[in-house]
């Protein structure tokens, strides 16, 4: 097993008098495919902010043995975290292998890493097969499917060798298809790094969450598997407003956005 885990203890994110995340304490084990879900405001994107340095936060965050707290973002970026956002980033208009070459080229020139080669670098390819895009490595990213560059994104993550991946929504606008290709691929991911997904889709949760962390209003409501998490009274009422009937085949209602 590749992946390290995170420690967060005691996390605090204030914003103008407001407190986003309000003393949270949170333990992902190497290898887990974690799930962060909650209402809109629960503090979920705010809590990864603070731990890849694009918020400040008090408390701690131990990632690898290192405190992430108060360190730039590419310090903790060189720790072995890597992150995406709802919206994918990627270069539209060079390919996919390209895309995947300046993610795993830091140090080497433009036009080397942009250049058509004969010789794939092996994390290259690697990663061009995990990601399922081995066929279109040749097509400007641009022209792919909503799904595809939300899946080349991830191997730009992979390329660079990322430990902990924090994805924001990444299943967001797919279609069902490419919403259990994704499911898989994050299956495959966590097999060798630590994967935490912040998520809405609660089909997309029950099928491929190995564990669960539901916050609430900026504190931790509660932890556990799928089904563990789904029994809790206290989720249900977060999520249905009330805790008088178990809902166990739905925590959430569809049209609850976070």
């Amino acid at each position: 097993m590749n992946g390290e885990g995170l420690t967060v203890r005691d996390l605090r994110v204030t914003f103008d008098g407001f407190t986003a995340v309000d003393g949270v304490d949170l333990d992902i084990h190497p290898g887990d495919l974690r799930f962060l879900i909650g209402p809109n405001g629960a503090g979920k994107t705010t809590l990864v902010d603070a731990v890849t340095g694009l918020v400040k936060a008090t408390g701690s965050a131990r990632f690898a043995g290192q405190e992430l707290l108060g360190r730039p973002v590419q310090k903790i970026a060189r720790t072995g975290i890597g992150r995406t956002f709802q919206t994918a980033t990627v270069f539209e208009e060079l390919t996919v292998l390209q895309n995947l070459d300046i993610a795993a080229g830091a140090g080497r020139g433009v036009w080397t890493m942009l250049r058509r080669r004969k010789d794939v670098p092996e994390p290259v390819e690697k990663a061009l097969e995990t990601i399922g895009l081995s066929a279109l490595r040749d097509r400007p990213a641009g022209v792919l499917a909503h799904g595809q560059k939300q899946w080349l994104e991830i191997g730009m993550l992979l390329v660079q060798d990322v430990r902990l991946l924090l994805l924001d929504e990444p299943v967001a606008g797919m279609s069902h298809d490419e919403r259990q290709a994704t499911g898989e691929l994050l299956q495959r991911i966590s097999e060798e790094r630590t994967v935490v997904v912040i998520e809405h889709d609660m089909d997309f949760m029950r099928s491929f969450a190995r564990s669960v962390s539901v916050l609430h209003s900026g504190r931790m409501l509660s932890e556990g598997t799928v089904a563990e998490v789904q029994a809790d009274a206290r989720v249900q009422e977060v999520y249905l407003g009330r805790a008088t009937e178990p809902a166990p085949s739905a925590p959430v209602a569809s049209t609850q956005e976070a």
